[in-house]
């Protein structure tokens, strides 16, 4: 998408981009303390109740990367308005849904509408601002609409929950989708993409999008049916089965759904593996500290909700004022291993969460490093995931940014979910659900650790078009650039 040059007719584009993503991460999260209001509505049993979130993340994480290629070839304003009208409409069926079968169907409608609306949005804003300073600032605000969609996710729905009715965590979304959709549809400027004709690559998008949605649903699945169920590994084996003949498909075909030169860039392939580690650990703090202060400390839906805004808030602060200047001054790489420093220290304070623990002390500090971290590595995550793939490749190299984002959400929540609950064992008493959750966090923390390592080992420090330090030295590999 590239929109034209002055500043000011730029903004209005981005704000609608960041809208977007807003909503749609946003769904991904809000509904988690509207659970046990649905429950008693519709009658959800404990183990039917999780396919509400799962129902939205298996399309969402299995379809991410053929939407980023199908923006690529079809134009991706196209494909931006016409996902969001579909994840707006499906918003209203949830809102309406007068049963189980109706919301779960719902459910994975949104998630479709959703991956393909988003797929494209990171792409877009890397294009519409090719200068390395109003670049940075850009990525900054996406970055908050991506970290703060999850952040403010329990507040938003504890205030709707509590003062109004659960149906409206969706039907919130009918007027604010219809308005972006509007807007969006005046000031996104059309570029036309290559043309599926000669393009498109049919069975690599079946074999990729089969072995996506296939592995994101083995994995959630697992936290029922173990991880040592036929149904799990038979599940596991298919999937990788599926992802090897894509890989194989894609270094054959003439017109890939995945060049595999993107995995040849440096940058793009440590910005993945490190997003698929952290976003692993933040999907724990998000769980895992509503558990903690419902099952523990007793708070109530709202009460939890705004526990997390002080987070959010924080998120803000540093992904919109600080991240773009300490970017451009410092590089990509000093950032994003500062922040992993503050994330590590936030997850090892909560490790050691106690039982009667008062807000400000037990959860409060906490909450705070690991907001100004994530608002601090998001923005120079995105930068590097994108940043050295050409404009042909822009497309998917966002998707595939976010496909990693959300196998890393299912595959960590599952792995912290199984591990707290052997922790637990069958007790339900707050002190032994408390041993699960900090075993739970010390993992996350192992996450965060691994990350900075990648980090460390694979983004090598040198000297960037900007004049910051923060790219390779090696003759022949792509160089990190601080504000790409």
């Amino acid at each position: 998408m590239g929109a034209t040059t002055p500043r000011t007719s730029r903004r209005l584009p981005l704000a609608v981009l960041c809208a977007a993503q807003l909503m749609i991460i946003l769904d991904q999260n809000i509904v988690n303390v509207a659970l046990p209001a649905i429950q008693a509505d519709l009658g959800f049993s404990a183990a039917d109740l999780v396919w509400i979130v799962n129902a939205y993340v298996v399309p969402f994480g299995g379809l991410l990367l053929l939407a980023g290629r199908l923006g690529d070839l079809l134009g991706r304003k196209r494909v931006f308005v016409a996902g969001l009208a579909l994840f707006t409409a499906a918003s209203l069926l949830c809102g309406l849904a007068p049963g189980q079968g109706t919301l779960i169907a719902a459910r994975f409608v949104q998630g479709v509408g959703g991956a393909i609306a988003s797929a494209g949005i990171l792409g877009m804003i890397v294009t519409m601002f090719p200068e390395p300073r109003e670049q940075a600032r850009a990525i900054g605000a996406f970055s908050f609409a991506s970290a703060g969609g999850g952040a403010i996710g329990p507040l938003v729905g504890g205030v709707l929950t509590d003062m109004v009715d659960w149906s409206w965590i969706f039907l919130i979304n009918i007027p604010l989708g219809a308005v972006v959709v509007a807007v969006a549809l005046r000031t996104l400027r059309h570029e036309p993409g290559a043309g599926l004709r000669g393009h498109a690559d049919v069975a690599g998008a079946v074999l990729v999008t089969a072995g996506l949605m296939l592995a994101v649903y083995t994995i959630v699945g697992a936290e029922t049916e173990g991880w040592v169920a036929a149904s799990t590994l038979g599940g596991a084996a298919a999937a990788l089965a599926l992802l090897v003949a894509f890989v194989v498909r894609e270094s054959r075909a003439a017109g890939p759904l995945l060049p595999l030169r993107v995995f040849a860039i440096r940058s793009v392939a440590a910005a993945n593996t490190i997003q698929l580690l952290l976003i692993a650990a933040m999907f724990g703090f998000l769980y895992f500290g509503t558990l903690y202060l419902q099952k523990v400390l007793g708070y109530d839906a709202l009460a939890t909700g705004l526990a997390f805004l002080p987070a959010a808030l924080s998120i803000a602060v540093v992904s919109l004022g600080l991240a773009a200047r300490l970017i451009t001054r410092f590089g990509a790489r000093p950032v994003l291993l500062g922040g992993l420093a503050l994330l590590a220290a936030g997850f090892a304070l909560f490790a050691r969460i106690p039982l009667d623990g008062a807000y400000a002390t037990a959860f409060l500090p906490s909450a705070l490093l690991l907001g100004l971290g994530f608002g601090a590595v998001m923005p120079a995550l995105m930068l590097l995931g994108v940043a050295d793939a050409g404009p042909e490749d822009s497309g998917v190299a966002s998707g595939l940014f976010n496909t990693t984002q959300q196998i890393g959400g299912a595959v960590g929540l599952a792995v912290l979910n199984t591990l707290a609950t052997a922790r637990a064992g069958t007790s339900t008493a707050p002190s032994a659900l408390l041993e699960g959750y900090r075993l739970a966090f010390a993992t996350a923390a192992g996450f965060v650790v691994a990350a900075a390592l990648v980090a460390w080992a694979l983004l090598r420090p040198g000297r960037d078009r900007s004049g910051a330090r923060g790219g390779t030295e090696d003759t022949g590999t792509p160089v990190v650039h601080a504000g790409l």
